[in-house]
């Protein structure tokens, strides 16, 4: 079973577009057990498949720090039905990236995050069009106020691509949020290379902004694009893809303590 399961999630993580283009999806398992459950660890909760334990890439038990996502990692194996396809276990597919990654490289993760405030998407704005500038205050400027008042992070604008260097006082509080917890950060990883911004991630992960809120700020640009152009289907089932990677994030933010 160990070899079946490196097999399934060696190549993490799986775009199912990408997939498509080479070929791929023929190389995915038959299910081959009936019940996927939880047992209770000693300090973990592991995913059994008919009473054996479910191993990582990486040969380390897959288990989650609490019941709740260990139910919701369970639910997505039960779920499948013919064939084992870890496009559709996003949530799986997390939780092995921060077992066998982020839980024994969490001061590199957090520094990769804190990287991205120095050129985050929020503070690069549009001079034109009025619309679009806009729309880009309406959904960004929150998050900078919530990075203000909570964080004491004044963040400086700029116009364009143009860089601007932020203060090493803002970078500096802004990285002192991101939590050392290895399940919250590799959910914020996730979040923040899904969106280009620590700060969408952060503000989410501290329920300053919904799901829903996080995921339009983060298209700002794209969204005016299409709506001033049309529909850009390709990029359209990207998203969906890339959303769904969002929502296990949320969820493992949410389920992980």
């Amino acid at each position: 079973m160990r070899d079946l399961f490196e097999d399934l999630f060696q190549a993490d993580p799986i775009d199912p577009i990408e997939a498509a283009r080479r070929g791929l999806r023929s190389t995915l398992r038959k299910r081959f057990y009936e019940q996927a459950h939880v047992a209770e660890g000693d300090i973990d909760f592991p995913i059994l498949l008919d009473g054996r334990v479910v191993k990582s890439p990486g040969r380390n038990t897959l288990a989650a720090p609490t019941r709740p996502l260990a139910e919701a990692i369970a639910g997505e194996w039960q779920a499948q039905i013919d064939v084992i396809d870890p496009a559709n276990m996003p949530l799986t597919r997390l939780a092995n990236t921060i077992i066998d990654g982020v839980a024994a490289s969490a001061r590199e993760v957090a520094a990769e995050i804190a990287r991205y405030l120095g050129s985050d998407l929020l503070v690069y704005r549009a001079q034109a069009p009025e619309g679009l500038v806009e729309r880009q205050n309406r959904h960004w400027d929150p998050v900078l106020a919530w990075a203000c008042d909570t964080l004491g992070a004044r963040f400086v604008l700029a116009e364009g691509v143009t860089f601007v260097k932020q203060p090493a006082k803002t970078l500096e509080r802004v990285a002192s949020a991101v939590p050392a917890d290895p399940w919250q950060l590799g959910a914020i990883h996730v979040i923040t290379t899904l969106t280009g911004s620590a700060l969408i991630a952060l503000a989410l992960a501290r329920d300053a902004l919904s799901l829903e809120a996080a995921w339009a700020a983060a298209h700002v640009d794209e969204d005016w694009n299409m709506d001033r152009w049309g529909r850009d289907d390709l990029a359209l089932d990207r998203r969906a893809v890339h959303f769904k990677e969002m929502q296990a994030a949320v969820t493992m933010l949410r389920l992980a303590v």
